[in-house]
This record gives C-alpha cells, sequence and structure tokens, in this order.
C-alpha cells in the first residue's frame, strides 16, 4: 500500500483558436471546425482574423488610399456580422481582428499577440485549405503558415 497522496491533476490550458476569415467556403470550414472543437474541448476562445492584402505592384494616391481603406472597413464591417451569426448560439467568446498587411505574416503577428496576452494558454491558428490549382504550385497561405508559423497549424480541408 502506498502512502503517496495522489497529485493534483494539472490545471486544464485554454486553447485561443485563430481563425483567418474571409468569408470563403474554406474560411467558413475553419470557423465552423474552430467551434466544434471548442464544444468538445472547453474553454477556449476564438479571435477571428480577416487581413485585408493588397500586392506589392499595387501603388495607390493618397486619395486612393483613403477610398481603399473606407472599403476595407466596409468589408470588416461585413465579415464581422457573417462571423457573428455563425457563432450565433455557440456561447464561445470570441472576438473580431482586422489586419492590413501579408495574410501569413498576419495571421502569425495575430496569434504571437493572442499568445502574449494569455501566455498560459495554447494558441492554434486554423485556416481553410485552398483547392487552387495555383496554389497547389506556388504555396497557399496555408502552406506558408505550416512551414513558418511560431504555434501550431491546424489546416481544415
Amino acid at each position: 500500500m502506498s502512502t503517496e497522496t495522489p497529485s493534483a491533476s494539472p490545471p486544464v490550458r485554454e486553447v485561443d483558436l485563430v481563425v483567418g476569415f474571409d468569408g470563403s467556403p474554406p474560411a467558413l470550414r475553419a470557423l465552423d471546425t474552430a467551434a466544434r472543437l471548442l464544444a468538445v474541448r472547453p474553454p477556449g476562445r476564438i479571435t477571428v482574423v480577416w487581413v485585408a492584402h493588397l500586392s506589392g505592384e499595387v501603388s495607390l494616391s493618397a486619395d486612393a488610399v483613403t477610398i481603399v481603406e473606407n472599403d476595407f472597413d466596409q468589408v470588416a464591417s461585413e465579415l464581422r456580422t457573417a462571423a457573428a451569426e455563425r457563432l450565433a448560439g455557440s456561447g464561445l467568446p470570441w472576438d473580431f481582428r482586422w489586419r492590413q498587411g501579408l495574410i501569413a505574416r498576419e495571421l502569425t503577428a495575430a496569434a504571437q499577440e493572442v499568445q502574449a496576452a494569455r501566455p498560459d494558454d495554447v494558441v492554434v491558428i486554423l485556416v481553410g485549405s485552398s483547392s487552387s490549382a495555383m496554389h497547389r504550385m506556388v504555396g497557399s497561405v496555408a502552406v506558408q503558415l505550416a512551414h513558418h508559423a511560431p504555434v501550431p497549424v491546424t489546416i481544415v480541408p
């Protein structure tokens, strides 16, 4: 008979899921997967991130930049509403952020910000896979993240 007292189980770490979201079918699947994961493995939260991206070749005047930024605000509002509708009734805590820049880099930066704010949590990036032939040849955001993200990445088919 052992006289040792059983050790307490370690506390359950929260899971913060950073979901790349642009309203596309792969992004909707990623958001749905995040909600299902947290429904069966609480506690946790979802950070929905849309990254506004202009290619490096685009050069805009100051007036054009203002117009584009207003358009980005409108798109961000629409995507936030779409995410809210998708997550309605889930009871999960979530927030929406929009960033501007290279998509993989900005999703990584968002994940690092979440990690810095909640260092005891597990942070995972979720993105939908692309079925585009071009992405298969030159690499998609999901592939870039899988190779370079400092946190785990889940690619949702």
